[in-house]
């Protein structure tokens, strides 16, 4: 495709196309910051400045808290790549953060396979993509299994006016029409990026356990640091809630925020909605939760896609 164009201009674009990529994301941070309808950037402001919790000593600690959320997230891509390329713990963060700038500007996180899928030859990009996919896979098992555990108990604690039947209905049609959907491909040659449905399982099949394991434990970890910090956000905000109580709510928030169907430039509108939703059954008002959950947007997602802009600006492509 551009094999007559020459080697100065194909360096431009590819500058162009990595300047395009920050710049978008710093848009759009600075977007979302500014311009949520939910909740006003200067009355957010106001209520952090007027909080005398927010101290050097707890916003450090918050931060050493998003450091060791990407910790555990880099080293499980790490431990991923590794089932087939040994690779340095810097190499991981770089593919992980950069990968995250891109998935910024894309619907459902989807930059995050292309640009992962870059750093590595073409032969190896199948694999790539794959692996990702059992990354992410693994974070959301963890997120439903200790969701769905966070969501039964808060059900039964607090009262809701939630018609179940309805919800079992729907559920019962989404499962049906899932499964049908699955057997249907399983069963024909369709490719995914070159992957039929046959091929990838087989690919899963020929990792090793320890693979899965330790992916696994990871994201369990990264679970438990998020949700925590989560729980010490709302302390700052003067919320008095036992541990436990407020991760069922917790738990179910980020379960119901990850299985509603949604673009990622939605995803902080999302998942506030759910918050408000369920912490004002709980009895925690609208603000209070809106601003915790931009605050964890910012130190958990922010933060990093800003050190991420900086590699994707130093991305070379591999040398075939």
């Amino acid at each position: 495709m551009f094999g007559s164009i020459p080697h100065k201009t194909k360096q431009f674009f590819f500058v162009l196309i990595k300047l395009s990529i920050v710049v978008g994301a710093f848009y759009f941070i600075y977007n979302k910051l500014t311009a949520n309808p939910d909740l006003n950037f200067q009355d957010f402001v106001n209520f952090l400045s007027e909080n005398n919790q927010f101290t050097i000593k707890t916003i450090s600690f918050l931060i050493i808290l998003s450091f060791f959320n990407w910790f555990f997230e880099i080293l499980k891509w790490q431990v991923l790549v590794s089932s087939f390329k040994k690779i340095a713990f810097y190499k991981a963060m770089e593919e992980s953060l950069s990968s995250l700038t891109a998935s910024l500007l894309t619907p459902n996180r989807i930059g995050e396979y292309g640009v992962k899928a870059l750093y590595y030859n073409s032969s190896e990009r199948k694999q790539i993509v794959a692996l990702n996919l059992l990354g992410n896979s693994l974070q959301m098992l963890v997120t439903v299994l200790l969701g769905s555990i966070g969501l039964y108990v808060f059900l039964n604690q607090y009262e809701t006016a939630i018609d179940y039947y309805k919800i079992a209905r729907f559920g019962a049609i989404i499962l049906v029409i899932v499964a049908v959907g699955f057997i249907a491909l399983s069963k024909s040659k369709v490719l995914f990026k070159g992957f039929s449905l046959q091929k990838i399982a087989t690919y899963f099949k020929q990792l090793p356990y320890n693979i899965y394991s330790f992916g696994f434990l990871l994201a369990v970890i990264r679970y438990a640091i998020f949700s925590f910090q989560f729980y010490y956000i709302l302390t700052l905000f003067g919320v008095s809630a036992s541990y436990l109580n407020a991760l069922t709510v917790i738990t179910s928030m980020y379960f119901l925020g990850s299985v509603i169907p949604t673009i990622f430039i939605f995803d902080v509108i999302i998942k506030g909605s759910v918050a408000v939703y369920l912490f004002t059954i709980a009895g925690v008002n609208a603000f209070t939760i809106l601003s915790t959950v931009t605050i964890m947007w910012i130190l958990n997602v922010v933060i990093p896609s800003l050190f991420g802009s900086i590699f994707v600006l130093k991305f070379k492509l591999p040398k075939p």
